[in-house]
Formats: C-alpha cells, structure tokens, sequence
C-alpha cells in the first residue's frame, strides 16, 4: 500500500491502472462524476457509507479514500478529474474537514469551475458538523448530516434530483471495493472471550409485594392525590386508592390527615410487572410503568437526600451529578477493589468552564431487573476562582458537552462512573433505595461484567498509572441524542 493513493468508482487494481483510466475518462470530455471532496481518513467512515448509497441510486462517485504517501502524479489526476469530470462536488463540512490543505484546494478548484461551468450550485455542502463559514462557500445552502445521515442522504437525493445530475436509474452500478476498503480498515475479531464492564447495575433485592389500598370511609379525592404526591415514599394513585410498596401501619401513619385505608389487595410484585393484576383493574404494560416510575423515584429521593445536583434534562428525565459539597475541584476519588485501586476525578475545571459529573438511572425489568445508568455532565461558568450557577441555558449546555466533551477517552469515563458509585455506596457493596420505611431496592454497587464469546484487538496506549494525568479528561459518554 506504500506509496499508493487509492480510488474508488472504477474498478482499478493499481496506481497505472487508475492514472490510465482517469486520463480515459479526461479524454471523453463529459461531466458525469460526482466529487466527493473529504478529508483522509477523518470522512473515510461516512465516504464509505455515502458513495454505495449514491450508486445504488444510479450516480457515478468519485471519492479519494486513503492516502499513505500521495505522489505529485496521482495528486495531479485528482485534479484533472475534478476539473474536467466532475458535474458536481458534494464537500464534506466540519472544521477539521475545511482545514485539510487537500480540502481547500479542492474547493478553490471548484470555485473557479462555478465561474467556468455557469453553475452556482456546483459545490453542494455535506454539514457532517456545526462549522465555522469559509470564504467562498459561506453562503451555500448545505444539505444537513449532521442530525441524522439517513435523514440527509434523502434531502441530498431530491437536491441532485432537482439539480438534474446525470445518472443511471434504470441499470446502477455498485463498485465492490467499497466493500473491500471498509473490510481492510475493519477491526479483527480474535476467537476468544473478553470480559467487558457494562453499565447496569444489578437489582439484588426488591419487595415481595405490592399493595393496593383504599379508604375504608368517604374521603376528597384530590386531598388523595395531593397526598400521594407529598407522601415521601414512592405512591401511586390508581382507581378510589393507590398502589404503595408501605405496610398498613405506615400507610395509616402516612395518609393520617386525609383519612384511614386498608388493603384492599397484595400482589406478588414480580407477577404484578410481568402480568399486572385483574384484581387491582391494572394491565400488564401499566404495571411495567407503574413500578418503573415508583422505582425511578425511589432514585431519585435516595440522590437527593444525598445533596446531589439535579438537573432535568429532556423528556423530564433527572440527573445528578457531583456538587461542591461531595467533590473539591480536581478531588480524587478512589475506586476498585481487590488489590486494583485507581482514582478519578468528578468535578473540575477546563476552558473556563467548570463540569460536574453525574449520572442518571433508568429502572429496567427486561432480561433480569437492573438499573442502567446513563453519563451526565454539567457545566458552570469559573469567575473570579469562583464556580459560578450551574447554567440554565439547555443549548448552551448541549453545545458545551460537545465541545469540552469531544475528547473525552472511555477510560476516564469509565473511571468517573466507577468513582461516582463509589461516592454513593461508600463501603457497602449495595446501594439501597427505599420505597418506604421498611421495604427497599438493593443495586449492587459494581457495575455488571458480560462475557463475550470474541475480542478484538483495540489498541490502549495509556498505561494504568497515566489515567489522571489530565484531570480535565473524562472517558467518552454514549451519543447525546435526546438533550
């Protein structure tokens, strides 16, 4: 491969056979290609996933997939394609992208064949992020991947459609070495098992029942509902009572200013989630939801008895992070057992801006009882060395973990969810929710371990002992697509 500049869009097996198939195609002296202009090998990734999909659809792809050493000869019959071949250049928009010195020449090329061909819609912007306008293409209408590469591929196919671009509807012809240049860059996978770290933890214990109780007299009913909603423990409303984890004697004790109940019915909890109960007039999926919400606020009460940030994020979804009173800026929390201590950070500062890391738990019964957590980051804005108000701006805070975030390592993320449990459980093995004063969830403090019945050959160049080194680093978190 040394030395070798790869094209894909013709079937070439070497450098002479490309350079004499392009200098083929220069000498036919029609416009049927479309240029993809990108930069190597940070767009290979969408490259290899756009051009299939444009051929499927019957257009012609050029596409400049892997450079190792690109000599002066093979630049030149890039070139010569793009000037003299290309009907339309789709450019992949990022700010690393446009800072390519290839990319940028490219795009001076095509601005003077905008001139040439009369063709104001020659260079068709890719937004594959949000960047910052470039002279010459600033003012051009992009077509947006940035929010979903399905949802842009659409709106690029009806733009070249608009925009008559030749193509071959009716016989497409999909180039195989698509294929074969995803398979090269493709990770090996190794016949032997790997144990990996997940992010749920464990239900090792929930209640044996659920009950249902009702007044044994007259009562108001929205007194009810303003009780249930003030009751401290997790208690919902449900027909002329409400389902509740308590006993009689703490329910009694509990709903004492609105009236007395009794147990009208108790259900075996497990059965009551995968069933739900005729007796109690509830279905098996508003059971599920029933003890999902009961179990998330049985989380949700336990963080904030603790002191932690809370923060809604969209869909009402709260998350709780590391404040000033569980963590100093830059404290180092241990975390690991069995001879394996490690550390890591869970407030601190970058750029400005203060984060705090956190977490939020969503219950979950499918395929056993477990919590899974999903990372969080909140940011404050450092003035004068003080931390300022966490920010309310939700924009604001998007744009602030896609940036601060971006190079984010996973095993610093991973060190960061590790030490926030151990923040939570201190030294039991468990951590403890209660859905009232006597009945309780135990979440095994340690994340699950899976086996895997293959590994791959990742490569980690960081050694154990470096994992802090840059305590303004956090492991990458999953894509942040509802907030």
């Amino acid at each position: 491969m040394d030395g070798e500049k790869n094209y894909i869009g013709g079937r070439l097996n070497s450098n002479d056979e490309k350079v004499s198939a392009l200098s083929r195609m220069s000498e036919q002296g029609t416009r049927e290609l479309v240029f993809l202009s990108k930069a190597t090998p940070g767009d290979n990734e969408f490259a290899l996933w756009l051009a299939p999909r444009l051929e499927a659809a019957g257009y012609l792809v050029f596409a400049d997939i892997l450079s190792l050493d690109g000599g002066t000869r093979w630049r030149k019959e890039v070139t010569d394609t793009l000037q003299n071949r290309a009907v339309k250049m789709l450019l992949c928009c990022s700010d690393t992208t446009l800072a390519s010195e290839g990319v940028q020449e490219e795009i001076g090329i095509a601005s003077d064949l905008v001139k040439q061909l009369g063709d104001p819609k020659f260079i068709i912007p890719l937004r594959l992020a949000p960047y910052k306008k470039l002279f010459g293409i600033g003012e051009l209408q992009y077509v947006d991947f940035f929010r979903g590469w399905a949802e842009g591929l659409a709106k690029l196919l009806a733009t070249l459609k608009k925009q008559k671009v030749p193509l071959n509807a009716s016989n497409p012809q999909i180039n195989p070495n698509w294929e074969s240049f995803r398979r090269r860059g493709a990770i090996v996978v190794r016949d032997e098992p790997e144990r990996l770290t997940s992010n749920w933890l464990r239900v090792a214990e929930i209640p044996d029942v659920i009950r249902y109780f009702e007044a044994t007299g007259a009562i108001e009913r929205s007194a009810l509902n303003k009780a249930c909603q003030s009751a401290g423990y997790p208690v919902e409303p449900n027909k002329l009572g409400f389902l509740s984890f308590g006993t009689l004697e703490e329910t009694n004790e509990t709903f004492a200013h609105v009236g007395k109940f009794e147990v009208k019915h108790e259900v075996d909890t497990l059965t009551f989630v995968a069933s739900g109960s005729d007796a109690c007039g509830v279905s098996k999926q508003t059971a599920s939801n029933i003890t999902y919400s009961m179990f998330r606020q049985a989380w949700n009460r336990f963080c904030r008895e603790r002191g932690l940030l809370e923060y809604r994020y969209s869909m009402d979804t709260a998350g709780f992070h590391a404040g000033p009173d569980q963590a100093r800026l830059g404290q180092l929390f241990p975390w690991g057992r069995q001879g394996s201590k490690r550390s890591s950070a869970l407030r601190n500062a970058m750029k400005g801006q203060v984060w705090h890391f956190g977490v939020t738990a969503l219950p979950a019964f499918w395929p056993f009882y477990h919590f899974k957590l999903k990372s969080r980051v909140l940011f404050a804005p450092m003035v004068e060395q003080q931390v300022g108000e966490i920010y309310s701006d939700a924009k604001k805070m998007h744009r602030l973990r896609r940036s601060i975030c971006k190079g984010w390592r996973n095993k610093h993320w991973h060190g960061r969810t590790m030490a926030f449990l151990e923040l939570l459980s201190g030294d039991s093995a468990f951590i403890t929710l209660r859905l009232s004063p006597s009945s309780l969830i135990k979440l095994d403090a340690a994340p699950m371990l899976f086996s895997s019945p293959v590994s791959t050959d990742l490569p980690d160049s960081m050694r154990d002992d470096e994992d802090e080194q840059d305590l303004s680093t956090l492991g990458r978190p999953e894509p942040e697509e509802d907030d």
